[in-house]
């Protein structure tokens, strides 16, 4: 009997070793694979073209948000900006009366206004086109 419990416990023994190694194997091969994954998905991210939208007050001196955002050919300043902050547009949709809840008041007399490398452009958000590389602000600040 004690013989039979010995070869019973030698063969159980043996048997979660050989489990032991097969699953170590298959955990040496999955890291290899999620890390393949990861370095493919940072090198996809890393080749996507990017603007920077800064969001500021009173020329710069209080500032809000910032966020680099991946962009492609053709793509709209406003369009952009309402998939990635929270925009209210006046009832054309090109004009910005709030960004992430920043607005004036109906006596005040402020507004959004926007740079792009650091120069005014001459179409409102709602017609830039954006280019790789950009950095937009923009500003709350009184137009008067």
């Amino acid at each position: 009997m004690h013989k039979i419990l010995w070869k019973t416990g030698a063969f159980l023994l043996f048997f979660v070793l050989l489990t032991g190694c097969g699953s170590g194997e298959n955990q040496e091969t999955a890291p290899n694979a999620n890390s393949d994954q990861t370095e493919s998905s940072q090198s996809s991210e890393q080749s996507e073209d990017t603007v920077r939208i800064t969001l500021t007050k009173d020329q710069g001196e209080e500032y809000i948000h910032e966020k680099d955002i991946p962009v492609e050919e053709g793509d709209l300043l406003l369009d952009v900006l309402e998939e990635n902050f929270y925009v209210e547009t006046d009832d054309t949709g090109k004009f910005i009366t709030s960004i992430e809840r920043v607005s004036s008041d109906d006596d005040e007399e402020r507004a959004w206004i926007y740079t792009v490398n650091g120069e005014s452009p001459n179409v409102g958000a709602a017609e830039y086109e954006l280019q790789a590389g950009d950095e937009i602000i923009f500003d709350f600040q009184k137009w008067k």
